[in-house]
């Protein structure tokens, strides 16, 4: 695929089906994520891949956060919080590891460089024929879900991605005039 149709087709897909990518297409999906802007190779990312029983296990761990959240949620809240990995074949967490007290590359930097490494998994994933879609939400925030994944204090989670194969048909792109974004000062 040309580089260009890919930057300028690629869109999200909400509906995914199995099978999950293969370790062929993850490689290929976590080189380009390890081709993000890196400001003084800090590499601030840290990927989490769930699948089969992995995704039962992130489910649990939303719903661990929705009962602490609310400790009356009823059965019909806390099935909806474990279903939610379930909507896709595989899922990859996109985590900043962040340094603190770095002058030159401060903790918004290097968020927004592990912004740019999910991006290149949604990309990826596009250029290879997969779904894609990045989520987050207000589990990605939540300290019992930060604290189940392993999080440092500085660290973030910056995208629930999900990925399968196509399980719909691709959404009509919207069209942006250019000039309604750019601002010229010459």
């Amino acid at each position: 695929m040309d580089a260009l149709t890919l930057l300028h087709e690629r869109s999200s897909m909400g509906k995914l089906m199995g099978p999950p990518p293969t370790p062929e297409q993850l490689e290929a999906i976590y080189r380009a994520a390890l081709r993000a802007p890196d400001h003084q190779e800090l590499r601030p990312w840290r990927f989490i891949e769930f699948s089969g029983d992995g995704l039962a296990r992130l489910g649990e761990l939303f719903a661990e956060a929705e009962y602490r959240e609310d400790p009356h949620a009823g059965d019909a809240v806390l099935d909806a919080a474990r279903k939610k990995p379930l909507r896709a074949p595989m899922v990859i967490a996109v985590i900043a590891r962040v340094t603190p007290d770095i002058a030159k590359v401060p903790k918004i930097e290097q968020v927004i460089s592990a912004g740019c490494a999910a991006h290149g998994i949604l990309l990826a994933a596009h250029a290879l024929g997969l779904g894609a879609m990045w989520r987050s939400g207000k589990f990605a925030f939540d300290p019992t879900v930060r604290k189940g994944l392993g999080l440092e204090e500085e660290d973030e989670v910056v995208a629930f991605i999900y990925l399968g194969q196509l399980g719909g048909r691709h959404k009509r792109l919207a069209e942006h005039d250019v000039d309604a974004f750019v601002e010229h000062w010459r």
